[in-house]
C-alpha cells in the first residue's frame, strides 16, 4: 500500500517547541486522513532545528463509499421539522426522501445519503495545505508577505505518494508562493543542496548522506554517548542535564561534540553557578572528576558541523564567552559576598511580589507570622525560624540571583553561611522553596519544614483571598504545586497537625491529595470514604486510608463491606417504601435466634471500641474493631430473615442493620466504595 512523505522545510525551529510540533503534526495529518476515511497502518514524526516530517504508511489508494440512511420526522410533520430534515439530508424536496413504516410510531421519512470515495491523492491535496494552514505553534508569526502564520519562514514543502513498487507522485499544492514538490535540502553548512523526498527510507538515507540525522531522540543519543565518551577519555564524567541535553540535540543537525576549558581559579565559584552560567549562555555540558567528584574546569560543547581544524577555532570561542560569563559570575558573587543578606531587605520593599499582594517585603512579614506558628508545630526553634523567615528572600536583591533567577535560595544559602548565620538559617533559606516538582526533595530540618509551610501557606491564602484559584489547566501562579509541596512536607515529614484555612481551600487540598494518593496506588474512593468537608489532618487522613485499605485487602474487609453492602441496599429499599430512616434503636427482647443476638452484641462492642480509639486518635484500632464484625454478619444473613412477616421483628431487624450501618459509618462512609 503506498506511504505518505511530507515534510515542512523551514529556518530554525527554536529547541523547546521541537518534539511538541512534530507530535502536533503527525497528529493533525493522520487524524485528517482519518476523518476522510483513509485508515492507515503506521504513522511517525520528526524534526530538527530546519525541517518537520511526517510518514504516513500503508494508506489505501481510495477511500471507501459510504452508505448512510438518515431518519427524518413523520409523516405529516410540521413544516419546520421537514425543511429541517431536507437541509440536513442534502435534498431538495420531500418527494427525493423514503417513507419507512413502524408499528409504533407510524409512517416516517428517510434519507439515503450516498457518498462516493475518493483518490487518496485528491483528499491529500486538500489535507496538507489545510494542515499548514491551521497548524498551531502558540505564538506564531506572519513572515513578510505570507498570509500563513508559521513559526519560521518556510522555505520549501516535500509532499510525496505512492507506493513502493510504483513512480510516487507528488502531492501538488502550494502555500503562499512554495510549491510542494519531492526535493529537500541538506545539512546548511556541510551539503546545502538539495536531495531526493521520495520515499521515506531513500529520504532518510538521503539525509544522513547530506549530514543530517532526522530523527531528534537519536540525536539526543548520539550526544549523550559522544559527550560520556569525550569526558570518559579525560577521567571525567557528565554532570546529568536531561532538559539540556533536548536543548542541544534541538539546536543541531549533525552532532559534533568537542572538549574545552576555563581557567581553574574560577571553581571558587560555588559549582551551580558554573553550571548555570555554562547551560544559560553556551549551552555546554559541565564535567566532573570521575574521581573525587568535584566540578572540573572543562566543559563539552555540542557543534552543528565538523570543522576543517578539528573545532580549534570554535572550541576558543566558547572558551572566550564562557570565560567572559564567568568572570561576570565572579564580580557578581563577589560584590554579593561585601554585603550582609539584611541590608538587602531595604530593597525587597520596591519588589513588587503582586499589585493586590504588596511587596516582598510584606511577603517576607506575612511568612514570618506563619512561621512562627509553626515552629512549636514541628518542633523548631522560634529563634533560628524568626531569622530564617526575614533572610528567606534577601538573596532576591543580590546581583547573581537577579542575574540567574534560578539560583533563589541556593545563592542566600551560600552567602548566609559566609556571614556566619546559624547553619539551619541557611538551609532554610535554600529549602523553603522546596519542593518544587515530584521528584524534589523535601524539607527535613525543622526550621527549614516551618518556613518552607509557611512560604506556601502565604501563596495559596493570599490568592485566595483575591479570587485568583487555579482554573481547568490555568494555574499562572503554580498553586497547585504549591498545595503539593505543602502535603508532601507534611507527610513525608510526618507531621500531624490541623490545617488552618478556610473551607474552600481545604477542600483544595483535599483534591491534590487525592491525586497525590491515586498516584501512589490508591483507589480513589477509599478517599472519598474517609473525607469530610471538615478533614484538616492531612498526615492523620493518610494513615486511615492506609489502615482502611489494609482491612479492604483482607478476606474478612472484603466479606465486611459485602456484609454491609448487602444490608445497606435492604435498609435504601425499606426506606424508600416506608418513607422513613431507621433510627438503630434495637429492643433487645425482640431478638430470637443466636445469630441474631450475636451480631446486636457485636455491632455494640465495635461501636464502644471504634469510638474510644478514634478518640484516642488510634484509627487503626478502629478499624480492627470492625473487622471483628466479619463472622457474626455473615452468620446473621446466613440464618436470619430480615423481613419478617411480623411487622415489630422486621423493623427490629431493620433497626439492627441500621445500627451497624451507624457503627461502620463512625469508621468510613462505606457506601462511597466501590471495590
Amino acid at each position: 500500500m503506498p506511504e505518505l512523505l511530507f515534510e515542512i522545510f523551514c529556518e530554525e525551529i527554536p529547541a523547546r517547541l521541537q518534539r511538541k510540533a512534530a507530535r502536533d503534526l503527525k497528529e493533525a495529518v493522520t487524524g485528517a486522513l482519518i476523518e476522510n476515511g483513509l485508515m492507515f497502518e503506521d504513522a511517525a514524526g520528526f524534526v530538527t532545528p530546519r525541517r518537520m516530517t511526517v510518514a504516513v504508511f500503508g494508506i489505501p489508494v481510495r477511500s471507501p463509499d459510504t452508505r448512510e440512511v438518515r431518519k427524518g420526522p413523520r409523516v405529516g410533520a410540521p413544516e419546520k421539522a421537514v425543511a429541517g430534515f431536507l437541509r440536513a439530508a442534502g435534498l431538495n424536496s420531500i418527494s427525493d426522501a423514503q417513507i419507512e413504516s413502524d408499528p409504533r410510531k407510524g409512517d416516517y421519512y428517510t434519507a439515503v445519503l450516498e457518498k462516493k470515495g475518493q483518490s487518496a491523492l485528491e483528499i491529500l491535496q486538500k489535507v496538507l495545505p489545510d494542515t499548514i494552514r491551521n497548524f498551531s505553534w502558540g505564538k506564531p508569526m506572519n513572515w513578510g508577505s505570507s498570509s500563513v502564520k508559521w513559526v519560521r519562514p518556510i522555505r520549501s514543502i516535500a509532499a510525496s505518494f505512492g507506493a513502493s513498487n510504483e513512480e510516487p507522485e507528488t502531492v501538488a499544492f502550494e502555500i503562499d508562493g512554495v510549491r510542494s514538490g519531492q526535493t529537500s535540502f541538506g545539512h546548511r553548512f556541510m551539503a546545502p543542496g538539495k536531495i531526493p523526498a521520495r520515499r521515506f527510507e531513500e529520504y532518510v538515507e538521503a539525509l544522513e548522506g547530506a549530514r543530517v540525522v532526522l530523527d531528534l531522540d537519536r540525536r539526543m543519543d548520539i550526544v549523550a554517548q559522544d559527550a560520556g565518551q569525550l569526558a570518559f577519555a579525560n577521567g571525567l564524567e557528565l554532570v546529568e542535564d536531561k532538559g539540556l541535553l533536548e536543548e542541544v540535540a534541538g539546536l543541531v543537525e549533525w552532532p559534533v561534540t568537542m572538549l574545552g576549558a576555563f581557567e581553574e581559579s574560577f571553581l571558587e565559584l560555588p559549582e551551580e553557578v558554573i553550571i548555570a552560567t555554562i547551560k544559560s549562555n553556551q549551552k555546554c555540558f559541565c564535567l566532573r572528576d570521575r574521581e573525587t567528584k568535584r566540578l572540573a574546569n572543562r566543559f563539552v560543547l555540542v557543534s552543528n558541523m565538523v570543522a576543517e581544524d578539528g573545532g580549534k577555532a570554535i572550541v576558543a570561542g566558547n572558551e572566550r564567552v564562557i570565560r567572559a560569563r564567568l568572570a561576570d559570575a565572579m564580580f557578581f558573587y563577589h560584590n554579593d559576598l561585601k554585603r550582609p543578606l539584611e541590608n538587602n531587605l531595604e530593597q525587597l520593599k520596591a519588589a513588587v511580589f503582586h499589585q493586590k499582594l504588596g511587596s516582598q517585603a510584606d511577603r517576607v512579614a506575612r511568612i514570618g507570622e506563619l512561621a512562627a506558628r509553626f515552629a512549636p508545630m514541628v518542633g523548631a526553634d522560634p529563634a533560628l525560624v524568626a531569622r530564617a523567615a526575614l533572610l528567606s528572600k534577601a538573596d532576591l536583591a543580590s546581583e547573581m540571583v537577579v542575574e540567574f533567577t534560578d539560583l533563589q535560595g541556593l545563592m542566600g544559602r551560600y552567602y548566609a553561611l559566609a556571614q556566619g548565620e546559624d547553619g539551619a538559617v541557611a538551609d532554610a533559606i535554600e529549602m523553603h522553596y522546596k519542593p518544587v516538582g515530584p521528584s524534589d526533595r523535601v524539607p527535613e530540618q525543622p526550621v527549614a519544614i516551618a518556613v518552607a509551610l509557611a512560604d506556601k501557606l502565604d501563596m495559596l491564602s493570599g490568592f485566595w483571598s483575591i479570587n485568583e484559584k487555579p482554573t481547568g489547566s490555568r494555574d499562572p501562579f503554580a498553586l497547585r504545586r504549591a498545595a503539593l509541596g505543602v502535603i508532601r512536607i507534611i507527610l513525608e515529614n510526618g507531621l500531624s497537625f490541623p490545617l488552618d484555612v478556610s473551607p474552600d481551600l481545604l477542600g483544595f487540598f483535599h483534591d491534590r491529595l487525592k491525586v497525590l494518593l491515586r498516584e501512589s496506588g490508591v483507589a480513589h474512593d477509599l478517599v472519598d470514604a474517609l473525607l469530610t468537608p471538615n478533614s484538616n489532618d492531612l498526615l492523620e487522613i493518610q494513615r486511615r486510608v492506609e489502615a482502611l485499605s489494609g482491612l479492604l485487602k483482607t478476606e474478612a474487609g472484603k466479606s465486611l463491606l459485602a456484609g454491609y453492602r448487602r444490608g445497606a441496599n435492604i435498609l435504601a429499599a425499606e426506606e424508600k417504601k416506608s418513607g422513613t430512616s431507621f433510627d438503630g434503636k434495637v429492643n433487645i427482647d425482640l431478638l430470637e435466634g443466636e445469630e441474631e443476638k450475636a451480631l446486636a452484641e457485636a455491632v455494640e462492642t465495635a461501636r464502644t471500641l471504634a469510638e474510644s480509639a478514634l478518640e484516642a486518635n488510634d484509627y487503626g484500632a478502629a478499624v480492627a474493631a470492625l473487622a471483628e464484625l466479619r463472622q457474626p454478619v455473615d452468620a446473621f444473613f446466613e440464618h436470619v430473615l430480615v423481613n419478617d412477616p411480623d411487622p415489630e421483628k422486621r423493623r427490629n431487624r431493620l433497626n439492627l442493620l441500621a445500627r451497624l450501618r451507624q457503627t461502620m459509618h463512625l469508621v468510613a462512609d462505606f457506601s462511597r466504595i466501590e471495590g
